[in-house]
């Protein structure tokens, strides 16, 4: 049995990070969509498992409205690991390799301990937004209200203070997702770094360059609000997309040295 040395707190932040452009965040939406095109049936199952949680959301939002609300929150915390595979997939691309479903579908076994201790972590800060959103959804009306299954009726300007908090609430954890999550999960996967390195990696990185990182939120967030719409039929075109973009933005933003499979 191999040991392996902690990283010192030293090490954990002396891993280098890219300048990067404000065209950087189109140029990996390219390479994302030209990644989708050379496998586009391991990304449509992907894609289409997005839209299958859409679906699942809506019949939960029709018998128990305030849940909606929390487990949107897991929706949106677990898009980063659901995108295991189509990283995987540019993994192999960039190496020149033939991508395999059954791999992409299996891509957490060859680092199954730091994800797994990520996803912890996501897990837990899904609970407590969840919880936040179910204490906003309980301060903000007397009782249960009966919306009738109707996201339209929830979003009425009558319930304007409810709509703010929950945004607030729901923005801060966000923030916070992001912030540590926007490149550890491929660094994760492509490098033998432990999940402590790759989230201060990836939170230096929204730290020190935050408007390219706003930039490339703000896209993620459109282009996902508008495959949203109507009924979540976007999504099996449009997530594929962004969780290639997403690994062509960590080979963008953090100096590879352990490990390389192209030039970024």
């Amino acid at each position: 049995m191999n040991d392996v040395a902690a990283p010192s707190s030293a090490s954990r932040l002396s891993v280098r990070l890219r300048p990067l452009g404000w065209a950087d965040p189109f140029r990996w939406l390219v390479l994302g969509l030209k990644d989708f095109a050379r496998a586009p049936f391991i990304g449509l199952f992907f894609g289409t498992c997005f839209m299958v949680m859409g679906w699942a959301l809506l019949k939960v939002y029709e018998a128990a409205p305030a849940y909606l609300l929390a487990l949107a929150a897991g929706f949106l915390l677990m898009g980063p690991v659901l995108f295991l595979g189509l990283y995987r997939v540019s993994q192999v691309l960039g190496q020149g390799g033939e991508p395999d479903f059954g791999d992409a579908l299996l891509a957490f076994e060859s680092r199954i301990g730091p994800l797994a201790l990520f996803g912890m972590v996501l897990l837990v800060l899904e609970m407590v937004w969840g919880r936040a959103s179910l204490v906003v959804f309980a301060v903000s009306f007397d009782g249960m209200p009966d919306f009738k299954g109707s996201i339209t009726a929830l979003l009425n300007p009558e319930n304007l203070n409810f709509i703010v908090a929950y945004l607030a609430v729901g923005g801060v954890f966000a923030g916070l997702i992001y912030a540590v999550s926007v490149v550890s999960i491929p660094m994760l996967l492509d490098q033998p770094v432990d999940a402590i390195t790759a989230a201060l990696t990836s939170l230096r990185l929204v730290l020190t360059q935050p408007g390219v990182m706003l930039c490339w939120g703000a896209c993620i967030a459109g282009l996902v609000g508008l495959a949203m719409l109507p009924w979540f039929a976007g999504l099996p075109l449009v997530a594929p997309v962004i969780g290639h973009a997403s690994w062509h933005a960590y080979r963008a933003a953090v100096e590879v040295e352990l490990t390389s499979d192209q030039p970024a």
